[in-house]
């Protein structure tokens, strides 16, 4: 099953179509198909948005989520207040992935007043196994979960 590879002329003229297509999930699983590089850049997907994300963040996603919840849907303001006054290991960790989010949002000319978190989460990252010794020679393993935390800013309308 090979992808169909569009025209530029093309994706310009079935712009709704397309990104109409695209949303809908596709198959057993029921994931979107993916758009690439350039059907995003062309269809003008994600121009609307400030992402940032922070890598190999040594939390478990467990305990970022907790504190995700709190600040997703709120604006940018009430968000820092809520990280700033939040006292868990992850409010720091997310206090700088907002504001690289916003950084790249004011690239993008968005408006800072209009800010809010469309949408942040964080994935699991690879797993660090730390080994200590026990008893008659034999050793435990012990995970030191790591995470991937990604931030989306959008214009609030």
């Amino acid at each position: 099953m090979e992808k169909k590879v569009m025209s530029k002329d093309y994706m310009e003229q079935n712009r709704e179509e397309i990104l109409a297509k695209y949303a809908v999930p596709a198959g057993k699983n029921n994931k979107p198909q993916l758009l690439s590089k350039k059907e995003r850049k062309v269809l003008g997907v994600g121009k609307d948005e400030g992402k940032a994300i922070a890598k190999y963040i040594r939390i478990s996603p467990q305990k970022i989520k907790v504190v995700i919840d709190l600040i997703k849907g709120k604006g940018l303001d009430e968000a820092y207040a809520i990280l700033l006054y939040t006292p868990k290991a992850a409010s720091p960790v997310l206090t700088k992935a907002l504001k690289s989010a916003e950084a790249n949002a004011v690239i993008k000319s968005l408006s800072r007043d209009a800010l809010f978190v469309a949408d942040a989460y964080a994935n699991q990252g690879p797993i660090l196994k730390r080994f200590i010794p026990r008893a008659r020679g034999s050793a435990t393993r012990i995970n030191k979960r790591t995470s991937h935390v990604t931030v989306v800013l959008k214009e609030r309308e």
